[in-house]
């Protein structure tokens, strides 16, 4: 998974006036989370915007004058009324222990049913995954090579290397619908055959 390196400083103190005087001067408090003590620090609020205004996961590098932690985001609450970053919380990563996360579903492969006139819905955009650190895919494929008018593509049917996907057996994640115009031209099919036997 592609990573992304935020760079910060420390708090030294977390109370709410340190917290607004951080944000009125442009910068976004963070909590990173999963090491021995929760590290407490800022960074500009234009250093996150590779990784909250984007389809894309990523894992994260904070530097925090040079000593580094390897993390992922774990929650961030924006402001009611202009959206602007208020808080972030990260969770540090450790190699030898697995993480879960939302991967975004890339479609890959042409569907026979799309190319007879269906239309492709994809039911998820993202997939709880989970894997070690070093095993976090940047994006699960759906293959839709298979699908006729009609079929869908289960999560069973999602090849999984090195890591596992946590969805039930039966979570669909792509389908190919039969179009308005497809199911129009099938009735009307239906009518002049119906017509036809009549005469």
């Amino acid at each position: 998974m592609k990573s992304i390196t935020i760079k910060g400083s420390e708090r030294e103190s977390v109370g709410k006036a340190a917290t607004r005087a951080a944000r009125n001067a442009g910068m976004v408090p963070c909590v990173l989370y999963g090491g021995d003590q929760p590290v407490h620090f800022t960074a500009e609020s234009k250093a996150f915007k590779d990784l909250v205004y984007t389809p894309n996961v990523h894992t994260v590098v904070i530097d925090l004058n040079g000593k580094t932690y390897n993390a992922i985001l774990q929650d961030i609450q924006f402001h009611p009324v202009n959206d602007r970053i208020l808080h972030l919380d990260f969770y540090q990563l450790q190699d030898d222990k697995e993480i879960t996360m939302e991967v975004p579903v890339k479609v890959v492969g042409t569907s026979p049913g799309v190319l007879g006139g269906g239309v492709l819905r994809l039911n998820q955009r993202k997939l709880k995954v989970r894997a070690l650190p070093s095993n976090l895919p940047d994006f699960v494929k759906a293959d839709i090579s298979g699908l006729e008018m009609g079929n869908k593509l289960y999560v069973t049917k999602i090849e999984t290397k090195d890591f596992k996907l946590l969805h039930p057996d039966n979570t669909v994640v792509a389908q190919v619908r039969i179009s308005r115009a497809a199911m129009k031209a099938a009735q009307e099919a239906a009518k002049a055959e119906k017509a036809a036997a009549k005469k």
